[in-house]
């Protein structure tokens, strides 16, 4: 498995699972469903890739991907999903 495949694979399935936590946290309920089955198949790719080749550099590169799958996700998903200000609750 190449590095760069490895950051891909990583970042995307991370990337899935933060935006998946976030649409259950304020009850997106239409997009867990579809979330869900494709981190179904990042997951299995992932696995598969590291049984093949396990190395110290593939997991620090499947570290970095994932990090930053996950900030990327928690941005977009307030971006996208951003409640109303004059919904939101004052400190």
């Amino acid at each position: 498995m190449s590095f760069a495949a490895a950051f891909g694979a990583s970042f995307l399935f991370v990337f899935l699972k933060s935006w998946q936590q976030q649409n259950v946290v304020f009850r997106n309920y239409w997009w867990i469903m579809p979330t869900s089955m494709a981190m179904a198949f990042c997951e299995g790719y992932v696995v598969l890739q590291i049984a093949q080749s396990f190395t110290i550099p593939l997991l620090i590169t499947i570290g970095l991907g994932s990090g930053s799958g996950c900030l990327l996700a928690t941005y977009l998903h307030h971006r996208v999903f951003r409640e109303p200000a004059d919904r939101r609750q004052s400190p």
